[in-house]
């Protein structure tokens, strides 16, 4: 047990420098790549850390064991609908705890547009997967993983039309790759190579799968040693050991006031894992939900619905809905244990 605890201590860190290199090379990028904050956000922070997950399901299903159906469906729901309460919980909860330290406090400095946009597009296409989970004929459940696919495409379209405004460079801090021991006085004004920017975005990304793989072995091996079934792995501690642990990102650009960013890394994945895995689980998964599986999405759908009533309408991360996020995840949870 002592050596578990270790190594998931040892993932944790990877995880958190992973994260660091991410973020710092996710922000030069997007500068790069002249695209605004809200598109850094959605797109090339929130599909960076939402792939590697959304293997899981194909992983499940390309190996047939028996009830892979129910692992791919189990990761694929449970995935959104973490990011839709805990993930959401945790981003409030860190806005709070360095309040002090941020410009706006618990106010948010964000791109409205984009994350309306983000939240809007979630609560359609998640609900949308969560109609046709309920025993509808196969014909429809393909039709519906194409307009699912097609309306992420137009989503991307959208948000890279309209993402806001570029970060300044003022703001950027110097990419760690490009710094060397030799000159510890590097502005955020020094221009690093376009390779040396990727190569940073691999390394990070890489760091924070191969840290959050680490840390599901040792979850599930912990799990498996205490007799949990294969639902909770499948519902609970999958998601919750895969998708959170890289949400650190958010956490980081929390705490120096870049909501934008923050958020849009949450969002942006909600808003592909409601359409890009669910489409998968159309297509190759009986998709045939059960009152987990129904439950959890009835959930997510109101986690969305009190971000988009907090943090769009009232553009603060309020007190209430904190609690509200940590409070669905904890009626998820209590439902799966009591059974």
């Amino acid at each position: 047990m002592l050596a578990d605890v270790i190594l998931l201590a040892v993932s944790f860190a990877v995880i958190l420098a992973g994260a660091l290199l991410f973020t710092n090379a996710v922000e030069w990028l997007g500068n790069k790549l002249s695209l605004g904050e809200g598109a850094v956000g959605s797109l090339l922070a929130a599909v960076g850390t939402a792939m590697p997950e959304s293997l899981i399901p194909l992983v499940a299903v390309l190996e047939g064991a028996p009830g892979s159906d129910e692992v791919a469906t189990g990761a694929i729901v449970g995935a959104p609908f973490l990011l839709a309460t805990v993930a959401m919980f945790l981003v409030g909860v860190a806005a709070h705890a360095y309040a002090k330290r941020r410009p706006q406090g618990v106010g948010l400095d964000v791109h409205v547009p984009t994350l309306r946009r983000d939240l809007g597009v979630f609560l359609v296409f998640f609900s949308f997967g969560l109609a046709l989970g309920l025993g509808l004929p196969d014909g429809i459940k393909a039709a519906g993983a194409v307009v699912l696919v097609g309306g992420y495409v137009v989503y991307v379209a959208a948000t890279l039309r309209g993402g806001g405004e570029m970060q300044s460079e003022d703001t950027l801090k110097p990419l760690w790759l490009h710094r060397t021991p030799l000159i510890f006085d590097r502005t955020p004004q020094d221009d690093p190579p376009t390779l040396l920017i990727v190569a940073q975005f691999v390394v990070g990304l890489a760091a924070m799968v191969g840290g959050a793989h680490l840390f599901v072995e040792e979850v599930v091996t912990v799990a498996e040693s205490l007799g949990a079934e294969v639902l909770i792995l499948s519902l609970v501690l999958a998601p919750l050991a895969t998708e959170l642990p890289e949400k650190a990102n958010s956490f980081f650009w929390v705490r120096e006031g870049k909501d934008t960013l923050a958020l849009g890394n949450i969002t942006g994945a909600m808003v592909f894992q409601s359409a890009i895995p669910i489409s998968f689980g159309l297509l190759f998964t009986e998709w045939d939900l059960d009152h987990f599986g129904i439950v959890s999405m009835a959930l997510g759908l109101a986690g969305g619905a009190i971000a988009l009533i907090a943090l769009v309408r009232r553009r603060e991360f309020t007190l209430p809905a904190v609690v509200a996020w940590a409070g669905l995840y904890g009626v998820f949870l209590a439902m799966v244990i009591a059974t």
